[in-house]
């Protein structure tokens, strides 16, 4: 219900820039160029955990990206998501290479806290998903998301955890929903989620999704990841990659 008053109220009250703050644009030019307006790269953390899949960013989160994924992930501004969708749509295209391709692509979010989305409402990570999904059959390639990734218990706040902490807090945290082996098995899949910082989240997503049989990425065992935004020490890391 929160997240449905959030996107009535977003279509009446006055709007301004997700990024900026000016008025009459949800997302201004200048802010549209940082979010998605330059090719997306690949992206390390330092340390990189072992495990952690090869992951495309469209943006460092940093300066106007960094407030555009707040305010749709803690202020509600849900309208941001189409254009996270295509900033997300950008980094899966650059880690697949695909134009096209053999068979569908079948985008699965890192799931967020189940505390956490009641508190705001919404999924963050699977809203944007499912804009990247659609902005990917816009532009000629199947795709769909299918959200199998659960929580199998409790984890404490990431804020705050370093790279080492983080691993130890979700090391076994999340598992393959029953039945999602299945889908899983049949499809290209690649990771998503809205951040990447220290890469915990997503390389414990990588081990449930193997845990349960799935195969990752293009050629189906290769680990592909994309997110919209990522610590921007882990652009700056050139590894020849």
């Amino acid at each position: 219900m929160r997240g449905w008053w959030r996107e009535i109220a977003g279509l009446v009250l006055p709007v301004a820039c997700g990024g900026c703050g000016r008025p009459q644009s949800e997302l201004c030019e200048s802010c549209r160029a940082a979010l998605y307006g330059v090719a997306p790269q690949r992206v390390r953390p330092a340390p990189e955990p072992a495990g952690l899949p090869v992951v495309h960013a469209a943006a460092p989160y940093e300066n106007a990206v960094r407030a555009v994924l707040l305010a749709h992930k803690e202020r509600g501004a849900l309208p941001l998501s189409r254009a996270l969708g295509r900033a997300l749509a950008g980094a899966v295209r650059a880690g697949t290479g695909q134009v096209g391709g053999p068979g569908p692509l079948l985008l699965v979010p890192v799931p967020s806290a189940r505390r956490a989305v009641a508190a705001r409402g919404h999924d963050p990570a699977h809203r944007i998903a499912l804009a990247a999904a659609g902005e990917l059959r816009r532009g000629g390639i199947p795709a769909g998301v299918v959200p199998v990734l659960r929580q199998r218990r409790p984890v404490t706040d990431q804020s705050g955890l370093g790279a080492s902490q983080r691993q130890v807090n979700l090391a076994g945290a999340l598992e393959v929903v029953a039945g999602g082996e299945r889908l899983l098995a049949a499809e290209r899949v690649v990771l998503v989620d809205d951040l990447m910082t220290t890469g915990a989240s997503l390389t414990e997503a990588a081990r449930a999704v193997e845990a349960a049989g799935g195969r990752r990425g293009p050629g189906r065992g290769t680990g592909q990841a994309a997110v919209v935004a990522a610590s921007p020490t882990a652009f700056a890391i050139n590894r020849n990659c």
